[in-house]
């Protein structure tokens, strides 16, 4: 399987973390200068591995400067790099901190269309609001000519008109095996299947039944797992075809 979203360079052994459960690639996410450096040098390392470059939301008022973005645009050129971001909004750690968020989301978007590669973006609201979603809403509908993947998809019921309209890909990760992510779970039924990615995260939101544990890349099989059986599907035809989508969007 390829992981379309981790962040290998998190792990102690990326080397062993990359030969569990018949992981046959990742993409490493670069989402700040440091960590696109990082996943770079994986990417470099490993044939397996692909990376992202580009500022989390939640790193934006800090690492976004003149600096960051002119160091960004040169790795983004490499030929192992297959994507842009994480970016996007977050309202769920710094409300403060939008203008920041906006303008380093718009330059990754400015950016993503320029070097012809996917923006991958990071949606998160605080429990009852929504004001990140409306946001990226917004945003993407300017956006014409840049493809999105909507990571750790939320399930939210705008976001996945809005990018079902522009011909996104949503990604869904472990959180889609816990109990109370029915709305995920709703969204993983509904997005067609060439839409749909899966991911780990890694070594965030470990899905069941490693929840709790730290997560590894290879545990996306779990979630395969699981999203084949909401769908009624066999195992081995959703990872065949979610493999299919991952190396269109990301150009593998």
């Amino acid at each position: 399987m390829i992981d379309t979203h981790c962040h290998l360079d998190y792990l102690d052994d990326p080397a062993a973390a990359l030969s569990e459960l018949n992981l046959s690639g990742a993409v490493c996410i670069g989402a700040s200068p440091e960590h696109a450096r990082n996943a770079v040098a994986l990417a470099e390392q490993f044939a397996q591995v692909w990376a992202t470059v580009g500022i989390h939301p939640t790193d934006a008022a800090e690492h976004d400067t003149p600096a960051a973005r002119a160091e960004l645009e040169r790795l983004a050129l490499s030929g192992r790099v297959v994507g842009i971001g994480e970016s996007g909004l977050d309202d769920y750690w710094a409300q403060d901190e939008r203008a920041a968020q906006q303008s380093a989301f718009e330059w990754q978007c400015d950016l993503a269309r320029r070097v012809g590669k996917p923006l991958v973006i990071h949606t998160r609201d605080r429990q009852g609001q929504e004001s990140a979603h409306l946001g990226v809403i917004d945003t993407l509908k300017a956006q014409a000519g840049v493809t999105a993947i909507l990571h750790c998809f939320s399930g939210h019921r705008l976001l996945l008109e809005a990018g079902l309209e522009r011909g996104d890909y949503f990604g869904f990760a472990g959180n889609t095996t816990y109990k109370n992510a029915q709305d995920i779970q709703t969204a993983a039924r509904e997005v067609p299947l060439n839409r749909l990615l899966l991911e780990t995260d890694a070594p965030f939101l470990a899905p069941v039944p490693r929840r709790g544990k730290p997560n590894r890349p290879g545990y996306v099989r779990y979630t395969l797992e699981f999203v084949a059986a909401l769908r009624g599907m066999e195992a081995a035809e959703l990872e065949r075809v979610t493999d299919e989508n991952a190396r269109r969007v990301y150009g593998l």
